[in-house]
């Protein structure tokens, strides 16, 4: 499956963004990025939070599937972290929806199902700390540039999820 990409300067969130053009019958399988979310969010409306730097984006297409949440939760983490994987080591899904490395959190994926016009479509939010990461108190995070030496950006890292989407897809 290919994947087209909008990339937008500023948003309330990418999956809200998602929702809005599936509304409107923008229904090709597509990849949304934007630099800054005003009101992203991960599972149960809690707040993600955007720091310059890092990727926010979300990946939207039909799905014939039953949405089975589980079943996509599991697939794409394994998505996102083998993409991760290749720029940094010891990469740990720490269930449903989170990778870690050394017990900090570096990405969070939320997934939102929706229907329209009898057509089910899957939203998979994907939250990447590169740069920097929140100050969370009680909950320890980090970001990609900690654990590596490698110069990474968010261009590179986006290309890899797209690329290992497209061919798991």
């Amino acid at each position: 499956m290919q994947f087209k990409t909008l990339n937008f300067k500023t948003l309330n969130s990418t999956n809200d963004k998602a929702i809005s053009l599936l509304k409107k019958k923008n229904t090709k399988p597509t990849i949304i990025i934007c630099d800054f979310q005003k009101k992203g969010r991960g599972r149960y409306g809690k707040k993600w939070i955007t720091l310059k730097e890092n990727l926010f984006m979300s990946i939207f297409f039909e799905t014939k599937k039953k949405f089975e949440n589980k079943y996509f939760t599991q697939k794409n983490c394994l998505i996102v972290k083998n993409s991760l994987s290749k720029l940094i080591k010891g990469i740990k899904i720490k269930k449903p929806n989170d990778l870690l490395v050394q017990r900090k959190k570096i990405c969070g994926i939320l997934q939102e199902f929706i229907r329209i016009n009898k057509k089910n479509y899957v939203i998979i939010g994907i939250g990447v700390n590169i740069k920097n990461s929140p100050n969370i108190p009680n909950y320890q995070t980090g970001y990609i540039q900690e654990f590596t030496r490698k110069n990474v950006n968010k261009t590179i890292v986006y290309k890899l999820i797209k690329k290992n989407f497209e061919k798991n897809y």
